[in-house]
């Protein structure tokens, strides 16, 4: 019996313009997955691409006074390129442009036009250019497209039309019996009130304006709309309508795709589009479709119009894929959108890279020269602490497969980093140096060996992350890749092997000095990454002009525990939304002793809260707890890092106790 497969995907990008670091948060997160899954034995194919047919190129091409494929070769060449240097592991790049998508594209209009699923009549109406969508009227109101905000232009031509209307009924109840298909769950909420239950109209799916794109069958003056040119990559690169059976094979082989990874403003496009063309082929739906949230700037979502696009090379050539993966699947949860600043980026690289992994690092192998002759020494004189850091790292393993098979990334690697924290505090519980000179040599060696085998487990279990970091750990450590650095191995404490030469080398991640960076991205990038962002004094509190409370303030408990005695009406009451949420990771903020940084999960996103509570509660004691939130405060920023809500408490002298809830209330409830 072969190998459990596992398909998944991008979207396949449009080329029009150059990608930028939202971009590739998305291909690093599919890439992290793809990797996790192989390391666990999985038959895996990662499919990427771009997407080069449309009116948009058609344009962009002739104001470059080039030929559309010449202006998207160059630009996808970029692409490419720029995935080279992430480290992107795909199996497949799908151009739409190839014969081999061309060919089975037509093959597909042809069949779906065979058996009366599609349809030609004159069209009217409004169309975005720059999205590619056509909108109702009710739809684009102001005449501007809901999604961009750019002006709509009206079209009229005659089209082909794609009956949807027929497989909403059958659509829905796939929705209901397959209730991880959509996730976020928010997002499927969205997809019935917004568009299925209003009633979905037949979808234009052919063009006359333009002709950049593939013809018609029998019907060369219309082209092939992106609803089943785009959207079909994801079978046309497996061969289906192939005429080689051994591409034909590979399509039985991986499809249905395992998850399709896409942003939250394309999830109409694969949840409802996709699957409906699927069900006209009589083809099996994709598993799941991930719409995750959007990677921002201070002033909104990055586009070229805003100017607040972040160049990914930039940041690559100035500190390394590793870093720059590292950043993107550690500081937002995948799902909810997250906010870039030089300063979030820099000081993840100084506390979690520099400070914990290099830390332990560079602590330990010095350690190992001094005091076991540079070899790794032989565990012989077990004690209580040491027990406890073999379960926590056992521990560990569990917590990072159980988030990695949710996409849970960010707490999959909060998790890695627990166990490093431990680890350094372990060290100083345990002063081997003391040990030493006490005479119990043995009694440090076995100290030794624990923490080289904590590195070991931990640079097994950043694989899917890092790319470089793991396989130079190793190198330190005296070990090939093999047996001693295979996932399972990461679960059975011990493995590594004694007598091998450690090498303690520069530092791994050197520590970067913040105010500087900060400057040279701000330069680089005509300080884009800052215009907008609200005003924060010199302490790192909101400004008491900046519209607003979230979180806590570092000499405040930051409960949201009123002490006034101002009376209010019911209806100014009613205007604050509180809801429960479950506490889901929690770590001390650099320089900020009071403060902690939360995320919560209210259910249908993970909510960064910033709360000064760090004085009575330690990050770990938080792990689970069932919190009440406000969630419809304004954001603020405490020590530069975002709040977007606040937890609630009762204080009384210097006693402080969180406001907590029952676990059997859902997720996301609303207190009254």
């Amino acid at each position: 019996m072969g190998r459990k497969t596992f398909y998944i995907t991008t979207p396949i990008y449009y080329p029009s313009n150059k990608l930028h670091i939202g971009h590739a948060y998305t291909t690093v997160a599919a890439d992290a997955m793809a990797r996790y899954k192989r390391l666990r034995g999985f038959d895996v194919m990662y499919l990427t691409g771009t997407d080069e047919h449309g009116q948009k190129i058609e344009r962009r091409a002739r104001e470059e006074g080039m030929t559309p494929r010449a202006f998207v070769d160059d630009i996808v060449g970029w692409i490419q390129e720029l995935w080279r240097k992430l480290d992107i592991s795909y199996d497949d790049f799908i151009r739409t442009t190839e014969p081999r998508h061309k060919n089975a594209v037509q093959r597909i209009f042809q069949r779906l036009m065979d058996q009366g699923d599609i349809y030609q009549a004159d069209y009217e109406g409004l169309y975005c250019t720059p999205c590619e969508s056509f909108w109702t009227a009710r739809q684009a109101e102001g005449g501007r497209c809901p999604d961009c905000g750019r002006p709509v232009e009206l079209v009229r031509e005659k089209s082909y039309f794609f009956r949807m209307g027929k497989y909403v009924p059958k659509l829905l109840q796939y929705y209901e019996e397959n209730p991880e298909f959509i996730q976020p769950e928010s997002r499927k909420h969205e997809m019935i009130n917004n568009f299925l239950k209003p009633g979905l109209e037949d979808l234009c799916v052919s063009r006359t304006t333009f002709d950049w794109g593939i013809p018609v069958p029998g019907d060369p003056d219309h082209v092939i709309y992106v609803w089943i040119d785009a959207l079909s990559n994801y079978i046309t690169a497996l061969g289906y309508l192939s005429d080689d059976p051994v591409q034909r094979e590979k399509f039985e082989h991986y499809w249905p795709a395992d998850v399709h990874v896409v942003g939250k403003e394309i999830v109409r496009f694969h949840t409802i589009y996709w699957p409906i063309v699927l069900m006209a082929l009589g083809l099996p739906l994709p598993k799941k479709v991930f719409g995750h949230g959007w990677l921002l700037t201070p002033q909104g979502k990055m586009s070229k119009s805003k100017g607040n696009v972040i160049d990914p090379n930039l940041l690559l050539d100035r500190y390394g894929s590793d870093a720059i993966r590292y950043f993107l699947l550690r500081e937002i949860p995948f799902g909810a959108d997250g906010v870039f600043t030089p300063e979030a980026l820099i000081q993840r690289l100084n506390f979690d890279l520099a400070n914990d992994l290099g830390n332990l690092l560079n602590r330990t192998l010095p350690l190992i020269e001094r005091y076991a002759g540079g070899r790794i020494p032989t565990p012989t004189r077990i004690q209580e602490p040491d027990g406890e850091l073999r379960g926590m790292a056992a521990e560990t393993v569990t917590r990072v497969e159980e988030a990695m098979e949710k996409m849970e990334f960010s707490t999959a690697l909060a998790a890695i980093w627990q166990l490093l924290g431990r680890a350094n505090k372990y060290i100083d519980e345990t002063a081997p140096w003391a040990e030493v000179k006490a005479g119990r040599g043995d009694r440090a060696e076995t100290v030794l060996y624990h923490l080289a085998e904590v590195l070991r487990i931990t640079s097994i279990l950043l694989q899917p992350f890092l790319t470089k970091a793991p396989a130079e750990i190793w190198r330190r450590l005296g070990l090939s890749p093999g047996p001693h650095t295979s996932w399972d191995s990461a679960g059975m404490f011990g493995t590594l092997p004694p007598g091998l030469p450690v090498y303690k080398g520069d530092p791994l991640f050197p520590r970067l000095d913040l105010e500087a960076e900060v400057l040279a991205i701000d330069e680089a990038t005509g300080a884009v990454s800052r215009q907008g962002a609200e005003p924060v004094s010199e302490t790192g509190e909101a400004s008491p002009h900046s519209g607003g409370a979230a979180g806590a303030p570092e000499n405040d408990a930051g409960a949201g525990c009123a002490a006034g005695t101002e009376l209010i009406g019911i209806e100014e009451f009613q205007k604050i939304d509180m809801r429960v949420g479950r506490i889901v990771e929690a770590e001390r903020i650099p320089k900020a002793d009071k403060l902690l940084k939360l995320m919560i999960d209210l259910g249908s996103e993970v909510r960064q809260v910033v709360s000064g509570i760090a004085k009575y509660y330690a990050p770990e004691d938080l792990i689970g707890q069932r919190v009440v939130v406000v969630v419809n405060l304004k954001p603020v920023k405490l020590r530069g890092v975002e709040s977007r809500g606040m937890i609630l408490a009762a204080s009384e002298g210097d006693r402080l106790v969180l406001t907590t809830v029952s676990d059997d209330i859902p997720l996301g409830t609303k207190v009254k």
